[in-house]
């Protein structure tokens, strides 16, 4: 019985294992098609965006909303690609802060609705993503192993 369960254990850890580029690309996969959505949504609609922005009472709309637009739209793409993701997190992280101060304020009024919204999901997600990268499935670990320097031998 003992013999089964290590070898059902040393199974699932051999699998797990082999599927650890799987989290990673899913989640820049989500979340690189909601930003270039978004981003792009907004660029062919400024003036709606601008007049939002202005209702939220976001400073200097007229800058901010193609600005956002082309930090979601950018950092969409560079996320699909895996490329730069730990960069391309920080900005769209900040617009998930954000769209949580102000777009959002008034949907939260304690914190289990806090933990509801999904920009705080988002955040999340892009913190994951900032903190462990894109994964092996990526452009970056790509440029990491084309470019990289190898390691010298321990001795």
């Amino acid at each position: 019985m003992i013999r089964r369960l290590l070898a059902a254990r040393s199974f699932v850890l051999r699998a797990s294992s082999s599927l650890a580029w799987l989290p990673p690309a899913a989640t820049r996969v989500a979340l690189g098609t909601v930003f270039v959505q978004s981003g792009w949504g907004k660029l062919h609609d400024l003036p709606r965006v601008v007049g939002y922005f202005e209702s939220l009472g976001i400073p200097a709309p007229q800058l901010q909303a193609p600005f956002v637009a082309g930090v979601e739209l950018a950092g969409g793409a560079l996320l699909l690609g895996g490329l730069f993701t730990r960069v391309a997190s920080v900005p769209l992280a900040a617009t998930m802060v954000v769209a949580l101060l102000t777009a959002r304020r008034a949907d939260l009024a304690s914190a289990s609705d806090l933990f509801g919204a999904v920009e705080l999901l988002y955040l999340l997600l892009l913190g994951s993503l900032a903190a462990f990268g894109a994964g092996a499935l990526s452009l970056d670990a790509l440029l990491v192993r084309r470019f990289a320097p190898d390691e010298e031998p321990k001795g």
